[in-house]
């Protein structure tokens, strides 16, 4: 599913959907491949999504009517092309706080302030 060594599976598994649309809403349309790539160099190569994960998560997206596909011709080979539609552009950001608020209580149960009470 994943190549990172870093992080395990479990941790990365409920992301996806959020970087796929993430990605979407940086770049705009992009082929998955391209997804893959642009992850994998904002990441320093941490993080290599695989096909195996990606395109399950894109079709469900689109089944969601969150993204759009598109056919191009190149040479004699298809490319399929993935865009945001407009209920994905409301979703992105959606999903985007959402992960922020995770990250953020994740935190305080990690690394808690303490309290001196005097």
């Amino acid at each position: 599913m994943y190549i990172c060594p870093m992080h395990s599976k479990e941790l990365l598994k409920g992301s996806l959907k959020t970087i796929i649309l993430k990605m979407l809403k940086e770049h705009g349309r992009m082929y998955g491949y391209e997804i893959t790539q642009k992850v994998r160099t904002l990441t320093g190569d941490e993080l290599v999504i695989t096909e195996g994960a990606l395109y399950p998560a894109l079709h469900k997206l689109e089944a969601d009517k969150l993204v759009q596909t598109e056919q191009e011709f190149i040479g004699k080979r298809v490319r399929r092309y993935y865009s945001l539609t407009p209920s994905g552009e409301l979703a992105v950001e959606e999903k985007v706080s959402e992960f922020e608020s995770f990250v953020q209580m994740m935190q305080l149960i990690i690394q808690p302030k303490t309290s001196f009470n005097g």
